[in-house]
C-alpha cells in the first residue's frame, strides 16, 4: 500500500500535543531572530506521525535484514555486544575537554587498539584522527608529501594509482595537491610491472595500492612494486579498504608498505552506510610516527597525555576521532581473540570462491584465478539482459544487489562481497536466485527489464533525477 507523505496527512488543526498555558515572564526574541512567515510544517496527531516513520524504517534494507553483498564495501553483521558496550553511560558521557586525568581509560582502549592494529598490519604506530576511510587517505598522504618536505626533496608531486586501485585514491592525491597517474593492468587484473617502470621517476611522490586490489585478486608482484617505487625514491601507501581478505594472515607492512589506513567500520564492527559513522586510523613505520596528525596519545610514567609534536602534519580533525568507533573495534578484536582473527580472512575469501564457483556457467567470469574477499564478473553469457537488469531484479527477491558497473575494467561488472559471516545456506539462496535471474533473462527478459515490480518505489527515470532532482517537498495545498 503506497504510504502517503507526512504533509499529505496534514489536516488542519490536528495536533499531537497540548501544552498547558502557564503565566510566567516573557522573554521576547529579537526580531534578527524572528521568522517572517511560519513555518510550513504538517499538522498531524502522534499516532500518525509514529506509524508514518516506523513504516518508512520497514522499507530500508540492512544487513541485519538480509544478505548485502555490496562489493569493495565490506557490509557484514555487526555482533549488538558491541553496540551495546558503546551505549554505555561512561562511554557515551565523555566530553572531549575534560581533563585528560579524567579519561585515561578512553586513552587506554585507543592505546590498545592502535597496539592491536599494529600487531595485525605490522605498523609502528596509529592515528585514530581520521573520519572515514577517504580521510585516512588524505592523512596518508599528508605524511607521504612532509617526508619529502621534511628531506628537502620537492620535487615530488606526482602519486602513482593504478586503474584496480580503490575509487577514492585519485580524488585524495589530487586533493592533497599530486598529480595522479593511472598504471594499467596486465592480462591477469593485476599491475602491469612494465607500465609501472615507465612512469617511475624522481618525481614520484610514492604509490597507492589497493590489495586485494578492486577485482578481488592480490597483487602477486607486490614485492617487486615496493623495490621499484623505494628503489627511485617513493614511498607505498596502502588502501586498507580490503583488508578484511588478509586480516590475521599477511601484514601490509611485511610486503613493503611505509603508510595505510584501515577502515575500522568495514573491517572491525561498526554499521556503515549513508555517511557514517566512520574511522580511518592511519598507520606508519617507525621514522614516520612524528608526522602523524596533532594531537599525540604518549604515555608518560604510566599516564597518556595528549601530546602536540613539532613535525607533525598538524591537525586534520576535532581532538582523536570518533572514539565510539575504536571503542567498537575494541570489543569486536577482543571477542574474536588471536586465535580466531584468521578465521575471518580464511572464510571471507572462501565463501568469496564458493560464489564465483557456482556461478561462472551463468555469468562472465573475465579472470578465472582464485580470487580473494570478493568476485567480479562481466554480466550474464547469454548477454540477454544488462548488468543493471539483472540489479534490479535482483530486488524482487528480497536480496540487496550487489555492485554494478565497477570497477571500470569491465563494461558490466557486477562485483560480490559475500563476507566471512555469511552461512552456506545464505549463499546458496543467493546463488540459486541469480541462476533463476539469469535463465528469466533468457525466457521472459521482460520481468527484468521492468524490474523491480513489487518495492515501494519502481524503476526511477536515473537521467531526469539526476539532471533536475527534487530535494525538498512543497505542499501546494499550503502554500
Amino acid at each position: 500500500m503506497y504510504d502517503k507523505l507526512i504533509f499529505e496527512q496534514s489536516k488542519k488543526g490536528r495536533i499531537g500535543y497540548s501544552l498547558p498555558h502557564e503565566e510566567g515572564p516573557a522573554y521576547p526574541l529579537p526580531s534578527a531572530f524572528a521568522k517572517e512567515e511560519d513555518l510550513l510544517l504538517p499538522e498531524v496527531s502522534e499516532v500518525d506521525v509514529i506509524r508514518h516513520y516506523t513504516n518508512l524504517s520497514l522499507k530500508n534494507y540492512g544487513v541485519d535484514q538480509g544478505f548485502y553483498p555490496l562489493g569493495s564495501c565490506t557490509m557484514k553483521y555487526n555482533p549488538k555486544i558491541n553496540e551495546e558496550i558503546v551505549r554505555n553511560e561512561r562511554f557515551l558521557n565523555i566530553h572531549p575537554l575534560q581533563p585528560a586525568a579524567t579519561v585515561q581509560g578512553a586513552f587506554e582502549i585507543m592505546q590498545s587498539v592502535s597496539d592491536w592494529l599494529g600487531a595485525l598490519t605490522g605498523f609502528a604506530g596509529f592515528t585514530f584522527n581520521g573520519f572515514a576511510g577517504a580521510h585516512g587517505e588524505l592523512i596518508g598522504l599528508m605524511i607521504m608529501k612532509q617526508y619529502h618536505l621534511q628531506r628537502k626533496d620537492f620535487k615530488r608531486t606526482k602519486v602513482i594509482v593504478p586503474i584496480t586501485a580503490h575509487g577514492t585514491n585519485p580524488a585524495s592525491s589530487s586533493l592533497c595537491g599530486f598529480e595522479s597517474i593511472t598504471v594499467a593492468s596486465n592480462e591477469k587484473g593485476l599491475v602491469d610491472i612494465a607500465a609501472l617502470k615507465q612512469v617511475l621517476s624522481d618525481e614520484v611522490a610514492g604509490i597507492m595500492l589497493t590489495n586485494p586490489n578492486t577485482l578481488g585478486l592480490f597483487e602477486q608482484d607486490i614485492c617487486e612494486i615496493s623495490r621499484l617505487v623505494h628503489d627511485c625514491g617513493g614511498l607505498l601507501y596502502y588502501d586498507g579498504a580490503n583488508l578484511n581478505a588478509l586480516l590475521g594472515l599477511a601484514k601490509p607492512h611485511d610486503m613493503g608498505f611505509d603508510i595505510m589506513h584501515i577502515n575500522l567500520h568495514k573491517t572491525f564492527s561498526t554499521p556503515h552506510g549513508g555517511g557514517g559513522p566512520g574511522s580511518g586510523p592511519v598507520g606508519v613505520r617507525k621514522d614516520l610516527l612524528d608526522y602523524l596528525p596533532n594531537p599525540q596519545i604518549h604515555q608518560v610514567n604510566n599516564r597518556f597525555e595528549w601530546v602536540n609534536n613539532p613535525k607533525s602534519i598538524g591537525r586534520i580533525s576535532g581532538f582523536y576521532g570518533n572514539f565510539l568507533v575504536v571503542l567498537r573495534a575494541y570489543a569486536y578484536i577482543l571477542s574474536l581473540g588471536k586465535e580466531n582473527m584468521k578465521d575471518v580472512a580464511r572464510l571471507a575469501v572462501l565463501n568469496a570462491n564458493y560464489i564465483k564457483e557456482s556461478l561462472k556457467e551463468d555469468y562472465k567470469l573475465p579472470i578465472q584465478d582464485i580470487c580473494m574477499h570478493e568476485v567480479v564478473f562481466d554480466g550474464l553469457i547469454n548477454e540477454k539482459a544488462t548488468t543493471l537488469e539483472v540489479a534490479k531484479r535482483l530486488l524482487d527477491y528480497g536480496y540487496h544487489p550487489p555492485t554494478i558497473y565497477f570497477p571500470l575494467l569491465f563494461h558490466q561488472a557486477l562485483m560480490i562481497e559475500p563476507t566471512e559471516v555469511e552461512s552456506k545456506e545464505t549463499l546458496d539462496g543467493f546463488i540459486a536466485v541469480m541462476k533463476q535471474i539469469a535463465k528469466e533473462a533468457c525466457d521472459q527478459p521482460e520481468l527484468l527489464k521492468t524490474a523491480p515490480h513489487f518495492t515501494p518505489v519502481r524503476r526511477l527515470d536515473e537521467v531526469t533525477a539526476a539532471r533536475n532532482p527534487i530535494v525538498k517537498y512543497r505542499d501546494t495545498l499550503h502554500v
